[in-house]
């Protein structure tokens, strides 16, 4: 009932204000489970998706968003959970990619549908980083529900860092075929297995996108451009202090 409302209210609005426009939604099953595996542009991924499609899409949320104290927090949980979204708690030694398996295989058991980014996290700079064989790969093996590809686009360019009001334009959704993986039903704890079935969605989601492809995580992309931007503010800092010295000496 709630996700129904959720879905009607903001579905409804993200349609009429965005007009997404969406290629291949024949190829999301009308009954079954299947997982739903997209690159990850933008905070709004896990919103304009599920508008487009008539089933229910389950995607996993931070715990803390389900959990923070107050009138707000409380409205941020009810938001969470009207829009289809399962709390995932990241504590532990593995965190939350066990809670993302667990989460995924429950879900695909009820016969739903499962959303899930195999990069990890959001693309720093738009393109399209590694898979992460830990989440997407065991699910499917674990469930042997077929894996959907899907290909955000434009979505980074609503409301990027900082911008504060979205800017109204046409994000885009290309869904592709179906991958089956029942072959390796069983082998989830095969890393090499879980490597290729990995890599085979991102090709699959790059054809779709038009990204380019970036060999390396997503997470270790961040990293580096936080250490770049350290770098850039400590020589920004010294280049005035040694102006401001400058400045002194000239005066005395």
């Amino acid at each position: 009932m709630i996700y129904g409302a959720m879905k009607f209210a903001i579905g409804g609005s993200l349609k009429v204000a965005f007009r997404p426009w969406v290629e291949g939604l024949e190829n999301i099953p009308a009954e079954g489970p299947a997982i739903l595996a997209s690159n990850h542009l933008s905070f709004s991924d896990s919103f304009f998706l599920p508008a487009v499609m008539d089933r229910k899409l389950t995607f996993i949320a931070k715990a803390e968003y389900f959990t923070s104290p107050g009138v707000k927090g409380k409205l941020t949980a009810a938001f969470f959970k009207g829009v289809g979204q399962l709390p995932v708690d990241r504590s532990g030694s593995r965190g939350a990619g066990e809670a993302a398996v667990r989460s995924g295989v429950e879900v695909l058991a009820r016969g739903e549908l499962f959303g899930i980014y195999p990069e990890g996290t959001r693309s720093p700079d738009g393109r399209l980083y590694r898979g992460k064989p830990g989440g997407l790969a065991r699910v499917a093996l674990a469930s042997g529900a077929p894996v959907i590809p899907v290909a955000m686009i434009d979505t980074e360019k609503i409301q990027p860092p900082g911008q504060v009001v979205p800017k109204l334009m046409r994000p885009g959704i290309r869904i592709g075929k179906p991958l089956d993986f029942s072959r390796y039903h069983g082998m989830e704890n095969d890393r090499f297995i879980l490597r290729s079935v990995t890599d085979e969605v991102m090709y699959e989601i790059m054809k779709l996108s038009g990204q380019e492809y970036v060999d390396i995580y997503a997470t270790a992309a961040k990293r580096r451009i936080a250490d770049d931007d350290r770098a850039r503010r400590a020589a920004e800092a010294g280049g005035t202090e040694e102006k401001s010295d400058g400045a002194d000496g000239a005066g005395g």
